[in-house]
């Protein structure tokens, strides 16, 4: 528990930026950031979902698995994901352009597949530095046009990234933004998806251990809370930074903590209740299959059997199924800039 303890409490060690968030959205813009256009209303859809990898040098193995961490990488190039959604922690040392270039290197399938990549800002994307970290982070997702906080639109699903490393509170530009984002989810939306690094419910064992929630994330809950009753789309909010998986559900809302792409894995030796995930299993590597299709979300969790075997092989360990109403007509939308992106004011 020591070791655990010590590891918890390191991720929280790199200072925040308390700058304006460069190339993010206007707090009062209400328009879907990104437009793309490739996704029609109604259409079915197959996404990725996971996080946590910490891309790096594959000699270095005591902060993260890069047997795994490749092979996880090229598993989900094979599943064909129209979208991939990424957690936080995506490199190991986010300032450092060498780190980069493993993640160019091992996710090559994700682009050969043309799959768009929409993530969020984990504390390892600042890590050596948030301005260089930052830059690289930018420059390795082009999807998302220079936005460090952002709302994608992909036919009947929206989905809104923010960013932990700048200030998120209901007076901040991104908070305002966000509630902005929230009172205007377009009417073709039939599930909105918020990714988010830090968790917005975990188990009592990170939040004795490692404070989590934070007040920011659970300010940003509040935010959404408080809106729900006027939200048609169902809401799935993913989270990484815990080095597991768990699953919760609170106010018509599930909560997925995904954060088992290839760092050193957390265990979680006590959970509660209101974890929907209570396999004891350890290590937890994995993924998450979405389909969604006919006003339903179809998740799978799949799970590395054994990451020390000959042959890696993946297990179905969780499932769950959310069904959404109809959506409404479609609006327009503004006509999107050239990759189908609408730029911010």
């Amino acid at each position: 528990m020591t070791a655990l303890v010590l590891a918890l409490s390191l991720v929280f060690t790199t200072p925040l930026s308390t700058a304006p968030a460069k190339g993010s959205s206007a707090p009062g813009d209400a328009r879907p950031t990104l437009v793309f256009p490739q996704f029609a209303a109604g259409q079915p859809l197959h996404l990725v979902a996971y996080g946590d990898t910490r891309f790096t040098d594959s000699a270095v193995t005591g902060v993260t698995n890069p047997r795994v961490r490749k092979w996880l990488a090229e598993r989900i190039g094979q599943q064909h994901p129209q979208a991939i959604l990424l957690t936080g922690d995506t490199p190991f040392h986010g300032a450092d352009a060498a780190d980069w270039q493993v993640f160019q290197r091992e996710t090559e399938s994700w682009r050969r597949e043309r799959a768009v990549q929409l993530p969020t800002v984990g504390n390892h994307e600042v890590l050596g530095g948030a301005p260089p970290g930052i830059a690289n982070y930018l420059e390795n997702f082009p999807d998302i046009s220079g936005h460090r906080y952002y709302s994608a639109l992909l036919g009947s699903l929206e989905v809104i990234s923010l960013d932990f490393t700048v200030p998120s509170g209901a007076s901040s530009l991104q908070g305002r933004w966000f509630v902005s984002q929230l009172d205007h989810v377009p009417a073709q939306v039939e599930f909105l998806m918020v990714l988010y690094h830090l968790p917005w419910m975990a188990d009592r064992q990170s939040q004795i251990i490692a404070g989590l929630p934070t007040q920011e994330a659970v300010a940003l809950r509040s935010m959404l809370e408080a809106r729900l009753p006027k939200i048609h789309a169902k809401v799935i909010v993913f989270n990484g930074h815990i080095h597991n998986y768990e699953r919760f559900e609170r106010m018509g809302v599930e909560y997925v903590i995904t954060g088992g792409g290839g760092a050193k894995p957390y265990p979680v030796l006590y959970r509660g209740r209101g974890d929907l995930y209570q396999d004891t299993g350890f290590p937890v590597y994995h993924y998450l299959l979405l389909d969604i299709a006919a006003h339903r979300l179809q998740a799978v969790m799949w799970k590395v059997k054994d990451p020390e075997a000959a042959t890696l092989e993946v297990e179905v360990k969780d499932e769950f199924t959310i069904t959404a109403a109809p959506a409404g007509p479609v609006h327009a939308v503004p006509q999107p800039r050239p990759r189908g992106h609408n730029r911010p004011d």
